[in-house]
C-alpha cells in the first residue's frame, strides 16, 4: 500500500510507477506532508496494536494458559486483530526473525509522539506502547521481529512463552 500526496501534475506523472509497485495506491491530497499523517494513524494503531498483543499472549502464558489455544480462540472472536492473528504465530514458533524489527516502531512511534507533542494531542496508549518497544530494544531484542515485545512482556511476568516439555 502506497499513502501519495501531491499536485495533481504530478499524481499524474507517478500514478502508473506508483500503480506498478504496489497493490493500492491511496492518493490523499496535494499538501505535502498529507501521506506521511496518514502512515503516522496507520502506524500508532500497528505499534498499539502489536504490543498489546504480545502483553495478552504473555498475560496468559502467566494464567498457564497454551498461547496456541489463546490464538485460536481469539482469532475467531471479537478481540482479534490483523496484528494478533499476524504476529502470534511468530510467538507461538518462538521464530523472533525480523519481518518486521522493533526499531521501526520506536522510530515511528517515536515521530507519532513528536506530531502529538507539537500539536498539544494527547496519545498516552502509544506513549505506552513506545516505552514497551524502547524497553525491548534495550534489553537487547532492538533488530528482532516486533513481536519480541512478548518476550520482554513474558520476562517482566515471570513466565514462559513456551510450553514446558
Amino acid at each position: 500500500t502506497v499513502l501519495a500526496s501531491g499536485s495533481p501534475a504530478a499524481m499524474a506523472r507517478a500514478g502508473p510507477i506508483l500503480s506498478a509497485i504496489a497493490a493500492k495506491v491511496f492518493v490523499l491530497g496535494a499538501a505535502a506532508g498529507i501521506g506521511a499523517a496518514y502512515k503516522m494513524v496507520n502506524q500508532l494503531l500497528a505499534g498499539v496494536h502489536i504490543a498489546v498483543a504480545c502483553e495478552a499472549v504473555a498475560f496468559a502464558a502467566a494464567q498457564g494458559l497454551d498461547i496456541a489455544r489463546v490464538y485460536e480462540v481469539i482469532t475467531q472472536s471479537a478481540g482479534n486483530s490483523w496484528m494478533f492473528e499476524n504476529r502470534i504465530p511468530h510467538v507461538i514458533d518462538n521464530d523472533y526473525a525480523p519481518r518486521s524489527a522493533i526499531e521501526i516502531f520506536v522510530k515511528d512511534l517515536g515521530i507519532v509522539m513528536d506530531m502529538a507533542r507539537d500539536g498539544r494531542l494527547p496519545v498516552p496508549i502509544a506513549g505506552t506502547a513506545l516505552q514497551m518497544y524502547l524497553a525491548t530494544a534495550a534489553a537487547g531484542m532492538g533488530e528482532d521481529d516486533d513481536a519480541s515485545v512478548a518476550r520482554l512482556y513474558a520476562q517482566l511476568m515471570g513466565t514462559s512463552l513456551t510450553p514446558a516439555t
